[in-house]
């Protein structure tokens, strides 16, 4: 038996490793997108938090990035695009079609490309979706392609990413809020989660025995399958079926950015193809070329290099005091993931208003600054947005969360608004004041809830609010 048997197979991770290449890549695409079309208002040099003054205060070994060599709107935006290509190539199968080291350094090159573009994007790239798709994108690097069988170990690492986002998500939930251990944090969750999706409603007004069974399967789900991720086949196969089946749940009942589908990627990558031929799917894949020596070294440099790594996330989720979304070094390698540790029981909204009237007084007219995403309009239906990311909605939810998260950008939204900016007008869903700025602009903090069934029926709406108090007082602009 050849010696690199042992970690090639290429009958059965052909399909793993397509369906990782080609998930990969997609994600990869939308994230350059997102990137490209919001990046003016949020980091651009006069957004709010400039990549310019960033990069002077932070060096280039705490947060590795091209931009630290130059930094322009136009070298952002062509980076931005060029990433969007590229991926959108390997979505298409060009990865098949080109040398073995070229693929390689196409994977390497948009896994530079977004891990410039995280590393200044300070709290608006803050989210644990953009680790998982960097971890996963520099593992794509030494996947291969049709030329040569599928890195066997580099399949496992797959599942072993896997692993840390849902057995990760599990570990922080139970540790976490007292809610999920009795059974109750989905009695909140689908109406108070950053972004509800068309169906969040419906979810929330399950009944909550059915909540309380949503709870016991996510547990189910995210502390005991992924386990069997490791397992012979077919067991491997049941536990990642499980996993997707999870995620389209959540993908149904919320807006979590490529969250869930990167986790669907990765879990779909387990279902090899010896499983689906037993089951009467398709046919054994044909054997593929050997790797070259180089690309084995490779190989088992960098299954070394995770393995060595491993033990920052395995200290963090043995640890009572796990961090959530936990990278331990600059380059975003062998991340600790998790979400909802806590659960809020309520939802708060800023709402943003102007005018154009020159006095403030009791009967000022205010007129409300719609978000494409985040609850506003009580009539207005939730929609879908993942997996696009709207991250100016979601940095709004933290920002109603506590005033804290908005410092260091709350000013300066107010005044773009103030002055109609273009590129921030482009992140809402529409201006109120198309025919001149408005004079003041103020944050007010409303209590939301999803309408009861009744409350639907009769006012058609989907959301109730009560006033809580001022966000932000009348600001005008400042000269």
């Amino acid at each position: 038996m050849n010696t690199q048997w042992v970690w090639l197979d290429g009958s059965g991770y052909r399909l793993g490793r397509l369906v990782l290449e080609r998930g990969i890549a997609a994600v990869y695409v939308i994230a350059f997108v997102a990137a490209g079309r919001q990046f003016r208002a949020l980091i651009g040099e006069h957004g709010m938090l400039p990549v310019p003054s960033f990069v002077r205060r932070r060096s280039f070994r705490l947060a590795p990035s091209i931009f630290h060599l130059h930094y322009s709107d136009r070298w952002f935006a062509g980076l931005c695009w060029l990433g969007a290509i590229l991926a959108a190539a390997m979505v298409v199968g060009v990865g098949d079609l080109a040398p073995l080291w070229a693929v390689m350094a196409l994977w390497l090159l948009l896994w530079v490309l977004y891990l410039s573009i995280v590393n200044v994007g300070q709290v608006w790239y803050g989210f644990g979706w953009e680790s998982i798709l960097l971890e996963s994108g520099f593992l794509a690097v030494f996947l291969g392609n049709d030329r040569v069988a599928p890195p066997v170990l580099v399949m496992w690492l797959a599942r072993w990413l896997l692993f840390r986002i849902e057995f990760g998500a599990g570990l922080i939930k139970l540790r976490g809020d007292p809610c999920w251990r009795n059974l109750t944090c989905l009695y909140y969750h689908h109406e108070t989660q950053p972004m509800p999706g068309p169906l969040s409603w419906y979810f929330h007004h399950l009944p909550k025995p059915l909540h309380r069974i949503e709870a016991a399967g996510n547990h189910f789900a995210q502390l005991v399958v992924p386990f069997g991720l490791f397992a012979p086949q077919p067991a491997a196969g049941v536990a990642a079926v499980i996993i997707v089946a999870t995620q389209l749940w959540l993908v149904a009942s919320g807006n979590f950015a490529w969250l869930n589908w990167l986790t669907i990627v990765l879990a779909a990558s387990v279902i090899d193809q010896s499983w689906l031929t037993g089951m009467g799917f398709g046919s054994a894949s044909p054997g593929l070329a050997e790797a070259p020596p180089w690309f084995t070294a490779l190989v088992l440099a960098f299954v070394a290099m995770v393995l060595v790594l491993s033990y920052w996330p395995i200290r963090n989720m043995a640890s009572r005091s796990q961090r959530m979304n936990a990278s331990f070094n600059p380059l975003h390698l062998v991340n600790s993931y998790g979400a909802f540790g806590t659960v809020g029981r309520t939802r708060r909204e800023v709402v943003i208003e102007g005018t154009t009237e020159a006095r403030i007084s009791a009967d000022t007219v205010w007129r409300e600054y719609e978000f494409k995403g985040k609850p506003g309009a009580l009539k207005r239906p939730p929609r879908q947005w993942a997996p696009y990311h709207l991250r100016l909605d979601w940095l709004m939810w933290f920002a109603a969360l506590s005033p804290r998260y908005a410092q260091p950008w709350r000013d300066a939204l107010l005044q773009r608004l103030l002055r109609n900016d273009r590129d921030t007008l482009r992140l809402l869903r529409g201006n109120p004041f198309p025919g001149e700025p408005p004079r003041y602009v103020r944050a007010l903090l409303y209590e939301y809830r999803f309408t009861t069934r009744a409350e639907r029926r009769r006012d058609k709406a989907w959301w109730h609010r009560d006033l809580v108090g001022v966000y932000a007082p009348p600001t005008a602009i400042r000269g």
